[in-house]
């Protein structure tokens, strides 16, 4: 059986911290006694109260703005935040993403670009970085339970979520035995933004377990594959089951 792995003392980059799932992951983390480097883009308060709530639980936690489509900023990030914390980051949670509606008959090129970058090619980048000269360490990718099909109302998003499957993968293979791999795949945890708790109900009675989970679940996942030492190129689906549905 793979050992249990203590997590305190390790540091954890996190895109897309300060807010939503981002922001329940660090906190979980932080309650593990790892150390938080949170990214965001646009969020810097949000982000700023997020660490001094992590602040308190008596571990170390620094915010770090940067725009992932600007290659110069995200291309730094992972040395920005080796040298505030005069070490290399032990986790990398790749959560960021941008999730615009598009079809097949609306996509364009531009749209499918910004989805790739952001979504794709930016944490295959972060990734690299994080695994240059690394000894160990332990990726997370934020994946979606759709991509065990379609989103026929998000093309581009989708397309971008299947490519991050495939790179985690890829990427799990490449950096073993060094650094683990894994990602989760969210299904109907949290209601988009500008939507409510109603919102879920009314998509529940769709998922095999009859319910809607929360934040909760995921930071579960997340806890399981980095306290585990066997366990790389994994997608944990988080969904209920409902990824089933589209077999």
């Amino acid at each position: 059986m793979g050992r249990k792995k203590a997590l305190r003392g390790s540091t954890a980059l996190i895109t897309g911290g300060a807010r939503r799932l981002g922001r329940e992951l660090a906190l979980a983390l932080a309650a593990e006694g790892v150390n938080i480097a949170l990214h965001y883009l646009t969020s810097r308060e949000e982000a700023e109260n997020t660490c001094a709530a992590i602040i308190k639980s008596g571990v170390k936690a620094k915010t770090f703005g940067a725009d992932l489509t600007d290659e110069r900023q995200y291309g730094q990030l992972v040395r920005r935040v080796e040298s505030a914390f005069s070490a290399r980051p032990d986790i990398l949670i790749n959560n960021a993403s941008i999730f615009l509606a598009d079809t097949l008959k609306t996509v364009g090129f531009e749209s499918l670009r910004e989805h790739m970058l952001v979504n794709a090619w930016v944490p295959f980048v972060l990734t690299r970085e994080f695994s240059r000269g690394a000894e160990h360490g332990k990726i997370i990718n934020i994946l979606d339970s759709k991509i065990s099909g379609f989103d026929w109302h998000h093309v581009g998003y989708i397309l971008s979520k299947h490519v991050l499957h495939v790179l985690t993968e890829m990427t799990a293979l490449a950096l073993a035995p060094r650094i683990t791999v894994n990602a989760i795949a969210p299904g109907l945890v949290l209601a988009p933004a500008g939507r409510d708790e109603q919102y879920l109900e009314k998509l529940a009675a769709k998922v095999p377990l009859g319910r809607h989970g929360d934040a909760q679940d995921v930071v579960d996942a997340a806890l399981y594959l980095l306290k585990s030492d066997f366990l790389t190129g994994q997608v944990i689906y988080v969904d209920g089951g409902r990824h089933l549905t589209r077999a």
